[in-house]
C-alpha cells in the first residue's frame, strides 16, 4: 500500500516556520513549534487536523468494510445485558447494570445479595445522553447511606464536576440532587463522618495539577469552601483517601521517587491536616490504618518494599516501626489489604503476581499461606472488599486465554469459588488457545519477560505467522497479560500477540524500573527491539509481517523503536503519543511537566538535557525508510497535547524517504483515553486492526 494520492487527495503538508531554541549551547530548529496552542481554537491548527483526518479517511476508505465487520464482531462478543457482582458496603449490596444498546453501566443498591429492594440510585446513560463525551469519574456514598456524590467530566480533560443527590428522593425526582455543585476539580470527594462536610482536590487549569484541598459544608456555596492545604510543589500528584476502619482521611502526595501524606481524624472536619510521618526524599510508602495500629508499605531501607506495623500514637517516629513482612531482593510488595484478622499482602516474583493470606489473630495468629491460580501467566488483583470485618476476599483473575474472573476465597481455608466469569458471546473456548511466558536475551544479556498467545490450530513456529507485540515500559506501571475478547480477531486471524515487558515496569521488581527509566530510558527500546528480532529469530513471528503498537509513554516507545530499526516493522500503531520529550520537559507551563523529572530527567541539567535529546522521538527523524504508521490523538488530551503527534507527522512527511503509509487522525471530541462508552471504543480498535489486517493484504 502506498502513499500516494486517492481521489485526488494528497497528504496534508504543513507549513513552516522556523522556530529555535537553545539550552546548553546546543541549538535546535523547530519547524513545527506554531503548532501549539493551549485554547485548540486557532483556526490554522484545526484546519490542519481536519485535513489529515479528511486524508486518513481517503486513504482507509478501501478498509471501511473490513472497519466495519471488525467492529460488529467486536460488538457481537460482548453481553448487552450485564452487571456486576453486588458488593455489600454496611447496610447495602452495591452492583451496577447495563443493558441492551447502553454505551453506561448504571448504579443501583438492594438490601440483599439476591437484590431485594433494588433501587436505582444513577442513571448514568442519562446523565450522559447530551455530551459527546461523558466520562463518571468518582461515585461516593456518605457513612449514613443517605447522600451520594458524583463526579463527571463531559470535556475529556480530566477537569470533573462534582453533584450530590438525596438518596431518599426517587431516581426521577426533581428534588434528588442537591443545590451544591463543585467545579474545576480532580473529581475525587472524601467524607467526614459528619455526613455534612467532604474535602476535594481543586485543579489548577493551567497546569491541570491538583494543588488545593478544600472543604465544603453541604448547604453553602463552593466560593464559601475552605483551603485547608496548598501544595507549592508541583513535582507532586495529589489525592485523597479514607483509613480502611474509616476513621481518618488523609492527603496523599505522590511524587515519582517520594510520598508524603498528612492526616485529619474524620470526627473531626473542622481540624488541621498534620503531617502522618516526617517528610524524607526518596521515601516511598503507603499506610493504612486498623484499630490502635498503622500498617505501612514501605521502602525506607527497601527497594522492593516491606510491610512496617507500629501503634497510632508512634507513627512520626520512623524507629517504632516493626516489621511485618521482610524486604526480599527478588520479591516485590506491592500492596497490601487489611481485614479485622487477616492481612493479604500482593506481591510480584519473577514477574508473575501472587497473593499472601496472613493470619492477624486466633489461634493461627502467624500463619501464612498463598492463593493459588492455574495458567502460567496471568493479571489479579484484590477485587472490591468494602467490609474489613469480613473473612471473605474477592480477587479478579484474567490471562491471555481466560476471561475475566471475579473469585471469593474463604481467609481462613484458602477455599475458592467462582462468582462470575466474562461471558464471551459467539464460539470462543479457551482450550482454543495457547499462552506462553518467555525470557529473551537482551543485547546486555538481561532476560526480559514476554507474554504470548495465539490460536492453536493457526500456529506453527515456523516464522510465517503475522505478530503484533505490544509495549509500554515507564512509570513502573506494569502491564500484565489480561483477557482482552477484541484481541481474538487477530488471534483468529492467525495472528501472534505478544506483550513484551521491558524496563521501565515493575514486572521484576524496582530495580527494573530504574533500569529503564532517566539516564537508562534506552534500555526500554533495546528490549523491545531486542524482543522483536528474537522472536522472529525463534520463529513466532514472520519478519515482513512484524507490527507493533503503543500508547502514551508507549506512544513514545514507539516513536523511538521506529527512528533505531524502523526495518524490523510493517506496521505500526502510535496513540496519544508522547513524543516531543525534549521540548515538553522544558516548558513546565505544560500540563504534568514537573511532576516527571523523575521519570525522565529534567533537561535543564545539561546531563539530562543530552540523554533526552539522543531518544526523543521527534529529534531523532532522519531521512530514511519507515513502516506504515497509524497514529491517533485527542485534540482534547490532557495529558499528552495533540500538538506532539501533530508535529511529529508533520516532520515525518518532510523527511521520511519511503511510499508507506503516515496516517493522523484526531477525535475532535475525545481525550487522553479515548472515545467514551463501550462501544463508540471498539471503533478505534476496529480502525487499528483494520489497518494492520490491509497491510498483509498489499
Amino acid at each position: 500500500m502506498s502513499n500516494t494520492p486517492n481521489n485526488n487527495i494528497t497528504a496534508p503538508i504543513a507549513k513552516k516556520i522556523p522556530h529555535k531554541m537553545t539550552m546548553h549551547d546546543h541549538q535546535r530548529v523547530d519547524n513545527y513549534y506554531w503548532m501549539r496552542d493551549d485554547q485548540r481554537s486557532d483556526e490554522k491548527i484545526l484546519a490542519h487536523l481536519s485535513a489529515e483526518n479528511n486524508y486518513a479517511d481517503a486513504m482507509l476508505a478501501e478498509q471501511e468494510p473490513l472497519q466495519e465487520a471488525l467492529f460488529q464482531e467486536l460488538k457481537a462478543r460482548i453481553v448487552k445485558d450485564d452487571n456486576t457482582v453486588p458488593a455489600k458496603d454496611g447496610k447495602y449490596w452495591y452492583h451496577s447494570e447495563i443493558n441492551g444498546e447502553q454505551e453506561f453501566s448504571n448504579y443501583y443498591r438492594s438490601t440483599s445479595f439476591a437484590g431485594e429492594n433494588k433501587t436505582l440510585l444513577l442513571d448514568v446513560n442519562a446523565r450522559a445522553q447530551d455530551h459527546e463525551f461523558y466520562d463518571l469519574g468518582d461515585v461516593s456514598i456518605s457513612p449514613n447511606d443517605q447522600l451520594m456524590s458524583i463526579s463527571e467530566d463531559t470535556d475529556s480533560r480530566r477537569i470533573y464536576t462534582i453533584n450530590f443527590s438525596d438518596l431518599n428522593q426517587a431516581a426521577d425526582s426533581t428534588n434528588r440532587y442537591l443545590t451544591d455543585v463543585l467545579i474545576e476539580t480532580e473529581g475525587q470527594i472524601v467524607w467526614a463522618n459528619d455526613n455534612q462536610t467532604v474535602f476535594y482536590v481543586k485543579k489548577d487549569l493551567d497546569t491541570l495539577l491538583g494543588t488545593q484541598v478544600y472543604r465544603h459544608k453541604l448547604g453553602t456555596p463552593q466560593a464559601d469552601d475552605v483551603l485547608v492545604y496548598e501544595e507549592d510543589d508541583h513535582s507532586f500528584y495529589m489525592s485523597l483517601d479514607k483509613s480502611r476502619d474509616d476513621s481518618q482521611i488523609y492527603i496523599c502526595l505522590h511524587a515519582t521517587e517520594s510520598t508524603h501524606y498528612l492526616a485529619l481524624s474524620a470526627d473531626d472536619a473542622n481540624g488541621e491536616f498534620l503531617d502522618l510521618v516526617p517528610y524524607q526524599e526518596q521515601h516511598e510508602y503507603h499506610p493504612d490504618k486498623m484499630g490502635e495500629y498503622f500498617y505501612i508499605v514501605s521502602n525506607h531501607q527497601a527497594k522492593n518494599f516491606k510491610l512496617m506495623k507500629v501503634a497510632v500514637d508512634q507513627i512520626d517516629d520512623i524507629n517504632n516501626w516493626q516489621e511485618v513482612i521482610p524486604h526480599r531482593d527478588n520479591v516485590l510488595l506491592e500492596g497490601i489489604e487489611l481485614f479485622h484478622n487477616f492481612i493479604v499482602s500482593t506481591e510480584r516474583e519473577n514477574g508473575q503476581i501472587r497473593f499472601i493470606v496472613h493470619t492477624t489473630s486466633g489461634i493461627n495468629a502467624g500463619q501464612q499461606y498463598p492463593l493459588l491460580f492455574d495458567d502460567p501467566c496471568y493479571f489479579a488483583c484484590i477485587g472490591d472488599n468494602p467490609e474489613p470485618e469480613s473473612t471473605i476476599a474477592r480477587i479478579y483473575y484474567s490471562s491471555l486465554t481466560t476471561p475475566g474472573s471475579l473469585f471469593e476465597f474463604d481467609l481462613a481455608t484458602g477455599e475458592r469459588k467462582l462468582l462470575k466469569q466474562q461471558k464471551v458471546l459467539g464460539d470462543f473456548n479457551k482450550a482454543d488457545y495457547q499462552s506462553e511466558r518467555l525470557f529473551i536475551s537482551a543485547r546486555d544479556g538481561t532476560q526480559v519477560p514476554v507474554s504470548i498467545v495465539y490460536r492453536t490450530d493457526s500456529f506453527k513456529k515456523d516464522g510465517t505467522n503475522p505478530l503484533l507485540q505490544y509495549g509500554y515500559g515507564a512509570y513502573g506501571i506494569t502491564i500484565d497479560p489480561n483477557f482482552s475478547s477484541q484481541t481474538l480477531s487477530l488471534l483468529d486471524r492467525g495472528f501472534v500477540y505478544v506483550i513484551a515487558h521491558v524496563r521501565g515496569s515493575e514486572m521484576l521488581g524496582r530495580q527494573w524500573y530504574e533500569n529503564g527509566k532517566m539516564a537508562h530510558k534506552q534500555n526500554s527500546f533495546n528490549d523491545f527491539i531486542d524482543v522483536t528480532k528474537a522472536l522472529v529469530a525463534q520463529g513466532y513471528g514472520a519478519k515482513d509481517k512484524i507490527f507493533a503498537s503503543g500508547g502514551s509513554a508507549g506512544g513514545l516507545l514507539m516513536g523511538a523503536v521506529v527512528n533505531q530499526a524502523p526495518e524490523l516493522y510493517l506496521g505500526i500503531g502510535a496513540h496519544v503519543p508522547f513524543l516531543d520529550v525534549l521540548t515538553t520537559m522544558l516548558d513546565e507551563t505544560i500540563p504534568l511537566t514537573t511532576n516527571e523529572y523523575d521519570e525522565w530527567g529534567n533537561p535543564n541539567e545539561a546531563q539530562a538535557y543530552q540523554t533526552i535529546l539522543a531518544y526523543s522521538p521527534i529529534d531523532n527523524i532522519s531521512a530514511q525508510h519507515y513502516p506504515n504508521i497509524l497514529v491517533t490523538t485527542g485534540l482534547h488530551d490532557s495529558q499528552v497535547q495533540y500538538f506532539e503527534p501533530m508535529k511529529w507527522v508533520a516532520k515525518l512527511r518532510e523527511l521520511k524517504t519511503d511510499d508507506n503509509l503516515l496516517l493522523f487522525k484526531t477525535d475532535m471530541e475525545a481525550g487522553h483515553g479515548g472515545a467514551s462508552g463501550r462501544f463508540k471504543s471498539l471503533r478505534e480498535k476496529a480502525l487499528e486492526m483494520s489497518f494492520f489486517i490491509s497491510l498483509l493484504t498489499k
